[in-house]
């Protein structure tokens, strides 16, 4: 009759961890159709500037949420969506926008590509706030100075993670003499 039960017991981990193995897979596959979409969203907004794809995928490599995401702030707000949106910024699109808040949170929160190009424009705006791509960096996380290089400082090391040592490098155009026979 033991020997009966941990037979049992094995087969019911083993179709447990089988359920457990399966699951796991199905999240997986969805976080990389996730990733997939917010890539795309991405590569829109960016508008085919590569320095703005790339500073699109630092602050998204920061701030790691999802579609969906909605994460409480000590202070009562939520950030939103993949690229963590806080909820401050709400009132603003919908002034801006003319779309009542509900929407815009809805948006903000399930709408990949609002989320980024909401993303892209707090950046843009902050760039041109302050003509200082680094301070634009911060200013998307925080007012306070020592937050916003805190801040930068990590989004700089999440670039070079994601594009390499180089990707601060300027891009070197290399000019080759026609020669020309006589």
């Amino acid at each position: 009759m033991i020997a009966r039960f941990r037979t049992l017991g094995a087969v019911a981990a083993l179709v447990t961890s089988t359920a457990a193995g399966a699951e796991k897979s199905q999240m997986s596959k969805h976080r990389a159709a996730q990733e997939q979409l917010i890539g795309q969203c991405i590569k829109a907004a960016s508008g085919h500037h590569g320095w703005l794809e790339k500073t699109l995928w630092g602050l998204r490599d920061q701030e790691g949420g999802w579609i969906g995401a909605k994460i409480a702030n000590r202070d009562g707000s939520h950030d939103l969506g993949p690229l963590q949106i806080n909820s401050w910024w709400i009132s603003k699109f919908a002034a801006a926008t003319g779309k009542p808040a509900p929407s815009i949170r809805w948006w903000l929160t399930h709408d990949a590509c609002f989320n980024v190009s909401a993303a892209r424009w707090i950046f843009l705006s902050g760039l041109a706030l302050t003509s200082d791509y680094w301070k634009a960096v911060g200013t998307y996380h925080s007012p306070t100075a020592w937050r916003q290089r805190r801040y930068a400082l990590s989004v700089a090391a999440r670039l070079r993670k994601r594009f390499g040592l180089d990707v601060f490098k300027p891009r070197q155009t290399i000019r080759i003499k026609e020669r020309t026979e006589l």
